[in-house]
């Protein structure tokens, strides 16, 4: 993000005045993820787990939310290359997302932010590498994540 607010070339809560995207609560960080992705799913469960805080809301990408979200920051929605990440209206996007979850679960996870050591670039090479390759690296299902009944309430759209 850019001294002037700005992040993806956008101002934080720009999806606010977005007439495609539906309304949604914004008060808490927001996950958004390739719900139908083996890969992308198990990050998601992994992140509900290890999250003792509940800070974070998982929206799947095939959600209606979830792809005016895609849309609206210049994504192909139909094509979860990326996971999003959505903290104080600001979005996270590559590698940048990723370091931002686990920084955020605390210890140990936080040790990963030592990755920024890497430049930016690089590491979202490696991210669209793994990101391009997700389904033949670990598979696809053909419906998206279904949340456990304890799960429900931490997932939105």
């Amino acid at each position: 993000m850019s001294k002037t607010g700005l992040a993806h070339g956008r101002m934080a809560y720009s999806y606010r005045d977005d007439s495609s995207v539906p309304a949604f609560d914004d008060t808490a960080p927001i996950i958004v993820f390739d719900g139908t992705c083996v890969f992308c799913s198990a990050w998601a469960r992994f992140v509900l787990h290890h999250d003792r805080e509940c800070r974070f809301r998982m929206l799947t990408a095939q959600s209606l939310l979830g792809t005016a979200l895609y849309r609206h920051y210049g994504l192909d929605e139909r094509d979860y290359e990326t996971n999003l990440v959505i903290t104080d209206g600001q979005i996270a996007m590559k590698s940048e997302a990723a370091l931002a979850v686990l920084e955020k679960l605390g210890m140990p996870w936080a040790l990963a932010g030592v990755l920024r050591i890497i430049p930016k670039r690089m590491r979202d090479w490696v991210y669209g590498h793994v990101a391009r390759n997700r389904y033949r690296i670990a598979g696809r299902k053909a419906e998206c994540m279904v949340p456990t009944a304890e799960q429900r309430s931490r997932f939105i759209g």
